[in-house]
């Protein structure tokens, strides 16, 4: 590389030309693998010399540079360049040549490069004959050359597995590109294809692209199931809302003007129904968490799984969209079968269930025994706290007919007692049975009506809205990049083989 100042801007050259050369200069000789020629007049002090002082600042042992000393023609009578080209004055381990340049006078005379070469030769051979074998240009073009394909060598394995890692970057890139499109049918049929088969293998955990940062498809599925609406289900009191006075307001709404002597069955239905009521909402809830679960999916298969949508945006968008329609649709119609599922438990109360009848006949014996001592306990009076308001015919404010104070609570009698425990008893059993059901046939209604139905009818699904011969061409259209970006990546894959072409030749050339 050769050096020339230009301190003063000159002609039509920006302010800064200085520091863009230094800059240009350094940009070339900071690469490590770099050699530096470094070319410096003899008629001036090396010490001084920009070309060797920029050399040392990226290569201070000297190691990778070349020192040139020109001009030798045009020093002072009675000076010469020995002692500086013979390494005395400037230590540099690539060596130091001197030459003799053209002159302008030769220049303008259009003397040719063999006179000028011999002339130089016979410079060297009347001052300089020890060095004159070593010194010249045609030396210095002999030893750049032999420089070159040492240093190219000695840095051939590097840049050997440099080229092999760089080709193998870009012939996935321009694999994960595709061909261009030639036959728009079995394109649109091969992606479609691949999109159903890597979203039905996400839900069923085969998928190649495994996240280890959470859980995803039917893994997270499984979580939804069994962690979020099993503990759901389980942190729901049987008993939850349900209070003495609303137990005691139902009994005696079910038994009507006459006085109960046992616990109508029609009181326990209402107040069961009224708690099993209560599981339909997380029901739905999970529904709506596996909805959500699978409308991820989609853009985890278009973000990892299927780099062909990338090529063709409209195609991405259609296979979104046409997903999200089939998960739309049985979106109700999953709701609606776990809607049933609790309304099934409430259409009828099995009190005959293998589970309840244990106590139910537990409750009724205590009734029975209960029933001969009704009038004793009631002649003795005794009682427990009743809510304010009891007093009431009907829940909430007590219909006051006289200008009286309204008693704010009354006491329990044991009988009013013993029939809330009942009903509490048989709540929480009948409760227990139906919350176990709901757990059990809720995941299953989801995976039926939802999940299974979708893995089945996906890819029907998309080749039937998306295999059309008038959308063909319109969904198989590349995005603006994606052409300019495979040719560039052929290109640099061209040039990458060349490179690795020449190694292979620099290898087996004999070095002299």
């Amino acid at each position: 590389m050769t050096y020339r100042h230009s301190y003063v801007p000159v002609g039509d050259q920006p302010e800064d030309i200085e520091a863009q050369v230094q800059e240009m200069i350094l940009s070339f000789i900071s690469n490590p693998n770099s050699l530096i020629l470094a070319v410096s007049p003899a008629n001036s002090d090396l010490a001084t010399s920009d070309a060797l002082k920029l050399a040392r600042e990226v290569d201070p042992d000297g190691r990778r540079t070349l020192l040139v000393v020109s001009k030798l023609d045009l020093m002072d009578a009675g000076t010469d360049a020995l002692e500086v080209l013979l390494g005395r004055v400037i230590p540099v381990r690539l060596g130091i040549i001197g030459v003799v340049n053209r002159s302008q006078h030769d220049i303008n005379t259009q003397k040719s490069l063999e006179d000028s070469t011999r002339d130089e030769q016979a410079f060297l051979q009347r001052h300089y004959p020890s060095l004159a074998s070593r010194a010249g240009s045609r030396y210095l073009a002999k030893t750049l050359s032999r420089l070159l394909m040492h240093h190219i060598r000695d840095c051939l394995p590097e840049l050997k597995t440099r080229v092999t890692v760089l080709s193998a970057q870009y012939q996935a890139r321009l694999h994960s590109y595709g061909q261009p499109v030639e036959d728009h049918s079995a394109t649109l049929l091969q992606i479609v294809t691949k999109f159903a088969s890597d979203y039905c293998n996400t839900i069923e955990g085969t998928a190649r692209h495994i996240q280890t940062s959470e859980l995803c498809g039917g893994a997270r599925i499984c979580y939804i199931f069994h962690e979020t609406f099993g503990r759901t289900l389980q942190s729901i009191d049987p008993l939850g809302g349900l209070t003495e006075l609303d137990i005691l307001t139902a009994i005696r709404n079910a038994t009507g003007p006459r006085p109960a002597l046992f616990v109508p069955e029609v009181s326990f239905e209402l107040l069961v129904k009224r708690q099993i009521k209560r599981l339909e909402e997380p029901s739905l809830r999970c529904v709506e968490l596996v909805h959500e679960e699978l409308q991820r999916i989609i853009q985890h298969c278009s973000s990892f799984s299927t780099q062909e949508l990338l090529r063709f945006p409209k195609l991405h968008d259609s296979i979104v969209e046409v997903v999200t329609g089939l998960l739309r649709k049985r979106l109700p119609i999953t709701n609606e079968m776990v809607h049933n599922l609790v309304a099934i438990e409430l259409a009828y109360i099995n009190t005959k269930h293998p589970d309840f009848t244990d106590a139910a006949q537990v409750s009724a014996s205590a009734e029975a025994l209960d029933g001969g001592k009704r009038w004793k306990n009631e002649k003795t009076g005794e009682e427990k706290t009743l809510a304010p308001g009891f007093s009431s015919p009907s829940k909430g404010q007590a219909i006051n007919l006289l200008d009286t104070a309204v008693p704010v609570s009354r006491k329990l009698s044991a009988r009013e007692q013993r029939d809330c425990e009942v009903i509490q008893r048989l709540i929480k059993c009948y409760f227990l049975i139906v919350r176990k059901s709901i757990q059990d046939s809720v995941p299953k209604t989801v995976m039926h009506f939802l999940v299974n139905f979708v893995k089945e009818h996906l890819q029907s699904e998309l080749v039937g809205q998306l295999y059309k011969q008038p959308l063909l061409q319109e969904l198989l259209i590349e995005s603006q990049d994606t052409a300019q970006q495979r040719t560039e990546v052929a290109q640099m894959l061209e040039a990458l083989k060349k490179a690795n072409n020449i190694i292979s030749e620099i290898r087996e050339t004999h070095l002299w």
